[in-house]
């Protein structure tokens, strides 16, 4: 073979080596591309599907919740009793968040205006978590007592603390072998004791005669 066809020999495979680098780069490309497209919808499932779970998680609890709130096997006494610290805390709640927010009284003037409202004013908000924590409470103590005022409150009746004295002696141990749901016994052992330890206010007549309008939301 002549020295020139040696050397255009060599550029020819040169250039073939190099078109099938091309080639391969290009292809090593679009593998990344869609390895990434994978990895984007295999997060999105995994959000979506943590998402769901999460929903169907609360929702199971919230069944669980008001199967343990409507099974309850109170006598009518009982009831008013349990019924009058639950109140009594919801109202001590509402106070202290208007104690807080002065210059909201007159557009939160019930506990659900403040529920409704702190989603999205941050200001309500950071009132709110602040109170709970004051009050040693958890969201899921209110979302546990305002199922038990739902379900019982147009059937129950208030006891102030010298009449509950008369009837029963200790309530925490009615309670406790009373109510075999785990969160609702806690957030109500959580409710008398907030109670006794004296944290809640009296409710005023005027309060009283506003009691249904505190949570006006029922279940479907």
């Amino acid at each position: 073979m002549l020295p020139a066809e040696e050397i255009q020999l060599d550029s020819n495979i040169s250039l073939g080596k190099s078109g099938w680098h091309k080639r391969l780069d290009h292809k090593l490309q679009a593998l990344e591309g869609q390895f990434k497209q994978l990895d984007f919808t295999k997060d999105n499932l995994t959000q979506k599907f943590e998402h769901h779970s999460k929903m169907l998680a609360s929702q199971a609890a919230q069944d669980e919740l008001w199967t343990a709130v409507l099974a309850l096997n109170f006598t009518s006494m009982e009831l008013n009793i349990v019924y009058s610290y639950v109140i009594e805390v919801l109202i001590c709640l509402h106070t202290h968040v208007l104690e807080k927010l002065p210059d909201l009284v007159s557009g939160l003037p019930t506990l659900a205006s403040v529920l409704r409202r702190k989603v999205k004013n941050k200001c309500i908000r950071d009132v709110w978590e602040s109170v709970l924590e004051e009050c040693g409470l958890q969201e899921g103590d209110i979302t546990a007592l305002r199922t038990f005022f739902i379900a019982h409150g147009n059937k129950a009746e208030h006891y102030s603390a010298k009449v509950r004295q008369m009837y029963i002696r200790d309530v925490t141990f009615m309670i406790t072998n009373m109510v075999k749901n785990q969160a609702l016994q806690g957030s109500l052992l959580r409710a008398v004791q907030l109670i006794e330890k004296g944290k809640a206010v009296t409710a005023s007549e005027e309060q009283k005669s506003s009691l249904k309008e505190l949570i006006p939301t029922v279940k479907n």
